[in-house]
């Protein structure tokens, strides 16, 4: 069968991945075109070398490309979403696939689900837009374009059982993708040797993948950073920053500046860098709950601007951001949000994540209790098989 994927993240590009991993081995006909990332596009290519001709599939455009975070960017940037839009259309149809199946991204993918719909192509929604969260009008949209509902956090079950909307849950990929990263298979001298860090106590730092996170992160970060190493205390510690594959080290240099003893930034490791931390400082989203699967010790932050964040209060429901918070119904770990997002903040968050064993601790059995929440291992084949039975 032919399948169109269509992702517009990091997060997206990881679980788009774990699914076609999943449907190439229950389908071995799969052809499977996506817009995505580095990880469905190793996916793609590692099959291509095993298989013959298939000129139709593939990479059609990196996210990176595209995404853009906030309802400023979002105005600013409508000719651009626009063109995106149609290249995306036109190529569905020329491509003419059994299904199309859309990962998260609702602000692009709400658009391609009501044309594809409307053009008589299945639709699948994997990784439920969180409209359990704000702009609960779309579940009118999910009902009226989408023919199968793919969820992956067990709050969800009542919700979309309350409103009606058919969906399958087969757990949450995370966990898979967590327990087969290979960097949490290493020691923590191994890790730290293989990548030409020092073996000394570090912090992460998790500044979001998309570049207004970074510009809005970034800049209290440094200056948390210079307040920890100033300290006594904290002096022989190393922040290193996860840099997200979207981005590039020139957009991370002007926050290195005079830091270089102290601040790194290393790619392509985000999951050793946590694991091998004694804290992390996470933008919030997938990141955060991947902190969790690992068990570090961690503060989510985030900031946007003064516009974004006045509209973001009028629309959101919920009283966390962080997905790990959902799940449990508490908070297990601190959300600096907005003005609260400060160095000194961050400071005594961090000091009290590493110095407070009973706080410490407390969150690590948090984190248990998240884990376990979601379920086993298998999901992204359990997923991948349920589509396939769909059509």
């Amino acid at each position: 069968m032919k399948y169109y994927i269509i992702v517009g993240e990091a997060s997206g590009d990881l679980h788009g991945s774990n699914l076609m991993k999943g449907l190439y081995a229950e389908d071995p006909q799969a052809v499977i075109r996506f817009w995505g990332g580095p990880l469905m596009d190793e996916v793609y290519k590692d099959r291509q070398a095993s298989i013959e001709n298939q000129p139709v599939g593939g990479l059609v455009r990196d996210y990176s490309e595209g995404a853009v975070i906030g309802f400023s960017q979002i105005i600013l940037k409508a000719g651009s979403f626009l063109r995106k839009f149609k290249d995306c259309c036109d190529d569905i149809v020329a491509f003419n696939p059994d299904v199309v199946i859309l990962i998260d991204y609702p602000g692009f993918n709400f658009r391609v689900a009501e044309f594809a719909h409307r053009k008589g192509f299945k639709v699948f929604y994997y990784i439920a837009p969180k409209v359990w969260a704000s702009r609960e009008n779309r579940v009118r949209k999910l009902k009226a374009y989408v023919d199968r509902l793919f969820i992956v956090f067990p709050f969800e079950k009542e919700y979309f059982d309350r409103k009606g909307v058919s969906y399958i849950y087969k757990g949450n990929p995370l966990v898979d993708a967590i327990d087969n990263s290979a960097d949490l298979n290493i020691s923590r001298s191994g890790f730290f040797s293989a990548n030409g860090l020092e073996e000394k106590p570090s912090i992460a730092i998790l500044a979001g993948s998309r570049k207004g996170e970074v510009s809005s992160m970034m800049p209290v970060c440094s200056a948390f950073a210079d307040k920890m190493h100033q300290d006594p205390r904290f002096s022989g510690y190393q922040f290193i920053i996860a840099g997200a594959p979207s981005r590039s080290m020139a957009e991370y240099e002007p926050y290195l500046k005079g830091r270089e003893s102290y601040m790194k930034v290393l790619f392509g490791h985000t999951h050793g860098i946590v694991k091998h931390s004694q804290a992390a400082v996470v933008n919030s989203g997938t990141a955060s709950l991947e902190t969790c699967l690992i068990g570090t010790p961690q503060v989510v932050a985030y900031a946007s601007s003064d516009f974004n964040f006045k509209v973001a209060r009028q629309i959101i429901k919920v009283d966390s951001i962080s997905l790990g918070n959902l799940i449990l119904g508490r908070k297990a770990f601190k959300e600096l949000l907005q003005y609260h997002f400060t160095p000194e903040n961050l400071f005594n968050e961090v000091c009290r994540l590493i110095e407070d064993d009973e706080y410490r601790e407390n969150m690590l059995s948090d984190f248990h209790e998240i884990r376990e929440a979601l379920g086993g291992s298998g999901a992204s084949l359990s997923v991948a098989k349920a589509m396939i039975a769909e059509l």
